[in-house]
């Protein structure tokens, strides 16, 4: 089993052009946004974690089926360091909350209504995921979602939550 599945993570790996994966080095813009539950979340708050940034709208089909492959890397990595940040780019908030609502996720879920933070991080397609180390540093960018790149995600996750 284990030899299929490191097969298998090589595969993802050598397809991550595909998946528009994009290795960006520098620091990752600080943003400060309310969450779903109405606290203030700003990302330099979570320096010294391993951050996945998932920006995501309602409407995007690849995006609600992305979000439960999310809360479980969020589940299983949690201990090591590593959150998960949901960004919802949609200025009406009750369609995202219907989805929240029948997914049930895990993980913070922010509202960037004013689509400032989208901006900042240059989000021109859906969902575009973004992970930052420890550090402060983008270190993958990846935009769109198709089944299986959770297994590139997964892979990434844990060579950050190593360094």
């Amino acid at each position: 089993m284990g030899v299929i599945r490191d097969l298998f993570l090589s595969l993802m790996l050598s397809l991550a052009p595909m998946a528009n994966a994009l290795s960006d080095q520098g620091d990752a813009a600080n943003f400060t946004l309310k969450s779903a539950n109405g606290e203030n979340i700003r990302l330099s708050e979570l320096r010294g974690e391993v951050v996945l940034i998932n920006f995501w709208a309602s409407w995007c089909g690849p995006c609600r089926q992305e979000m439960p492959e999310l809360a479980a890397l969020q589940q299983r990595y949690r201990h090591l360091g590593f959150t998960v940040l949901g960004i919802n780019v949609e200025q009406d908030r009750a369609s995202a909350e219907r989805v929240l609502r029948d997914l049930g996720v895990n993980f913070p879920i922010l509202f960037d209504d004013e689509n400032t933070v989208s901006e900042l991080y240059d989000v021109d397609a859906m969902p575009v995921t973004v992970l930052v180390d420890r550090g402060g540093d983008i270190r993958y960018t990846h935009k769109g979602y198709k089944p299986g790149y959770e297994a590139l995600y997964e892979q990434q996750v844990r060579q950050l939550v190593k360094e």
